[in-house]
């Protein structure tokens, strides 16, 4: 297959899971308030799926490509992979923005706007989810709201470094496009982690959209806009997914280290962000959402034990 078709298989599937981030908004076309029960619930599952995917998926398919004794690779790829995710959050946790300054009760591109959010303040990214907080709305959807070409530019460029393991994942679990045993999909041989690892990261990507477009509502944006500002936040993971395939592709000698790098970065992703995310959106739920977190965790786990069978 040529290498071009190769390239456009990894980034559709890249771009599919940025596109699911979107349907987190979409609740909000019914609703006017999405139960924090529920997103806990949906944290839960995203991180029962990442893990598994990561461990019986990635680390196991890396451990099947290292050489007999112990796995150097892979296991400084799961190092790196952790560092990727520890030293992007220490970047994002860094970048300051002024907010442009508006009148209170503007409009915005028709959107009812309270003014509120759009008062003289600094909007710091602190490294939890796409940079936001109970307190602060994500950095995204602040700028959604000014319309800044020029920051929505810049934003897109932090994001890059925060959705690039996503993309990682997607992009390596596409290693073995084109071989047989494969699940043939339009007549190509799509490689079942992929497959898993592509509907795992859609699937984790919904509750992240969620948590974008809850103060998106609060500053009275339109649900469509929610959508698109829930998809930008992601758009940088299907570059992410052919810049890993293109470094599998064509260094196979360090497959085991890009799986390894892949499926470390993924679970210190759950253990760091999507676990502390769940427990601050459960804060006033019993126990702080902890049954919810965990039976939401365990139907992760269950979606995804096909995967222990392959």
């Amino acid at each position: 297959m040529a290498v071009a078709e190769n390239l456009t298989i990894v980034f559709v599937a890249g771009f599919v899971t940025a596109l699911a981030t979107g349907l987190g908004a979409v609740p909000f076309f019914f609703v006017d308030d999405f139960s924090d029960r529920w997103n806990v619930g949906l944290w839960g599952v995203a991180s029962g799926i990442m893990v598994t995917v990561s461990v019986f998926g990635l680390a196991d398919e890396g451990l099947a490509y290292a050489s007999s004794g112990f796995p150097t690779l892979l296991v400084g790829g799961v190092l790196a992979g952790v560092m990727l995710v520890e030293v992007s959050d220490r970047v994002l946790g860094s970048v300051d923005l002024s907010r442009t300054n508006h009148h209170s009760g503007d409009k915005h591109h028709g959107d009812e706007y309270d003014g509120e959010a759009s008062d003289p303040a600094e909007v710091r990214v602190n490294g939890t989810g796409h940079g936001h907080s109970s307190d602060d709305p994500p950095l995204e959807a602040t700028v959604f709201v000014e319309g800044d070409l020029k920051k929505l530019v810049l934003i897109l460029g932090i994001l890059t470094v925060h959705s690039f393991p996503e993309g990682v994942a997607v992009g390596v679990s596409f290693a073995e496009l084109g071989l047989e045993g494969g699940l043939s999909i339009l007549g190509v041989s799509i490689p079942l982690l992929a497959v898993f690892m592509t509907i795992a990261i859609s699937i984790h990507n919904i509750p992240e959209g969620t948590a974008i477009a809850i103060p998106m509502r609060a500053m009275g944006l339109s649900n469509w806009r929610m959508v698109g500002a829930a998809i930008f936040s992601s758009l940088p993971q299907p570059i992410g997914a052919v810049i890993a395939f293109v470094f599998v592709s064509w260094a196979e000698t360090f497959l085991p280290f890009g799986f390894g790098f892949a499926a470390g970065a993924m679970v210190y992703l759950v253990a760091t962000e999507f676990i502390p995310e769940a427990l601050e959106t459960g804060a006033d739920l019993p126990n702080r959402g902890r049954r919810e977190l965990l039976v939401g965790f365990g139907a992760g786990v269950v979606a995804m034990l096909p995967i222990l069978l392959v």
